[in-house]
């Protein structure tokens, strides 16, 4: 491997094989089947973008054509191993402060929500905690796990807040989510998860809560263009569909997409409404019934799996072939979270996909890559190996991408290369120097 510094500049060649998951929009249906391979091929960058992608003739020429000099890329040597794009985590509640390690075995213990909400845990434990945190200690505890999460190929991820569910709080969580992303490679996507839960001081007034969501804190946070999406916790005992409706339809007029946790406990419509608003995704969908699906399809709404969170709470698993069956774009995402989900790994998410979801190697990586891009209505510059796109590429120890799965709960991360430049590499220690700034 020779090295020429952090210009945004390199090739990568010889690989077994390069998937591209190639296109500007998700993959839905059975288009997931197939991630378009390359076998004897490369990936050259040049300036951060993706420049050329076949065999090393190719890459020579487009090279030669546009007057390049070698001697200013760096040069990787993949030979026998597997080339991706680079991860793309769709669903993470990344900023937080406190842990709720008793609650986990609690619940293993057969404690249900209201048992542990009566015993201290819940989300609440994790709004007071965040609240009480200062942004320097929000900022330590993100930044340690984008470095894990980068460390497992990926390398764009989206953050909610939700750990205030005050005005202070939740801005101090989206500023601290722009800290990150000015502060590390990954390029974090800010969401205003407001309406997570009902706060001590709303307890019982749930419109109202919406109401002052709408009316203080929306605008505060599309004036600062602190975040890109509004999400809520549509849910059974949270926020009904009148509630998430009224709320999703004022972002909406501020400019900001709609997402929604959907569907995960009971089926209460959360599917058909994220169809009925055109939003970019829905997330959890356990309890999603067929016709939901296929008006999710028809909206060009991305499904998101959590398996990791289904696994912890052990849930049943959202029916993956309902969703590819009916015509719908699939996304996985780990849902790290500090109360149901407290995981970064890539690895145990992919074993689960393949193991309880019944997905093949190839619907895994798309749900990976292309759609979880699309979940983050980032599919036209990220989340696969296209020209012009951005130059994230993920080199695996293995000669095929199949041993993502195959190795059970193992890293197969070798090489993470973000915007042409090589940012984590175990073969040198992991996380290499990535500060934006």
């Amino acid at each position: 491997m020779n090295l020429a510094g952090p210009n945004g500049n390199v090739v990568v060649e010889n690989a077994a094989i390069v998937a591209t998951c190639s296109g500007s929009t998700a993959r839905a249906g059975a288009a997931m089947n197939h991630c378009d391979g390359c076998h004897d091929a490369g990936v050259l960058v040049h300036n951060g973008r993706i420049a050329a992608v076949g065999t090393a003739d190719h890459l020579h020429a487009v090279m030669a054509a546009n007057h390049w000099d070698r001697r200013a890329f760096a040069s990787i040597d993949a030979a026998g191993k597997a080339v991706v794009p680079g991860l793309v985590d769709c669903h993470t509640h990344l900023v937080f402060a406190g842990h709720r390690a008793e609650e986990f075995f609690w619940r293993l213990a057969g404690d249900n929500y209201l048992d542990i909400l009566a015993r201290g845990g819940g989300i609440l434990s994790t709004v007071k905690a965040t609240r009480r945190a200062s942004r320097a200690q929000l900022l330590a505890g993100g930044l340690g796990r984008l470095d894990a999460l980068l460390s497992f190929g990926v390398t764009t991820v989206e953050a909610k807040s939700g750990y205030g569910l005050d005005l202070d709080t939740e801005i101090k969580q989206l500023e601290v989510t722009a800290e990150l992303n000015r502060r590390h490679c990954i390029d974090v996507v800010p969401t205003f998860l407001g309406a997570h839960a009902l706060p001590p001081e709303f307890a019982g007034r749930a419109d109202d809560y919406i109401d002052w969501l709408i009316t203080a804190v929306l605008p505060l946070v599309a004036a600062k263009k602190l975040a890109v999406f509004c999400d809520v916790f549509c849910e059974t005992g949270v926020f009904s569909i009148a509630q998430s409706r009224r709320l999703l339809t004022a972002a909406a007029t501020l400019g900001l997409k709609a997402k929604l946790h959907a569907d995960e406990m009971s089926p209460l419509g959360g599917a058909e409404l994220a169809a009925e608003l055109k939003a970019v995704s829905a997330d959890h969908l356990l309890h999603a019934s067929a016709k939901a699906m296929a008006a999710m399809a028809n909206a060009g709404v991305v499904a998101v799996a959590l398996p990791v969170t289904a696994f912890g709470l052990r849930q049943p698993y959202a029916d993956a072939a309902a969703v590819i069956g009916a015509g719908c774009a699939l996304a996985l995402s780990t849902d790290l979270n500090p109360g149901t989900c407290f995981s970064e790994s890539i690895p145990l998410l992919v074993a689960l996909a393949a193991i309880h979801m019944n997905l093949t190697p190839e619907q895994i990586l798309n749900a990976l890559t292309i759609n979880a891009a699309a979940a983050l209505d980032r599919a036209d510059t990220t989340g696969s190996i296209d020209v012009g796109k951005a130059g994230d590429l993920v080199i695996l120890e293995d000669p095929h991408y199949r041993f993502m799965a195959y190795r059970l709960g193992v890293n197969t991360v070798e090489k993470v290369i973000k915007a042409g430049n090589l940012v984590f590499d175990k073969t040198q220690g992991g996380v290499l120097p990535c500060s934006r700034i």
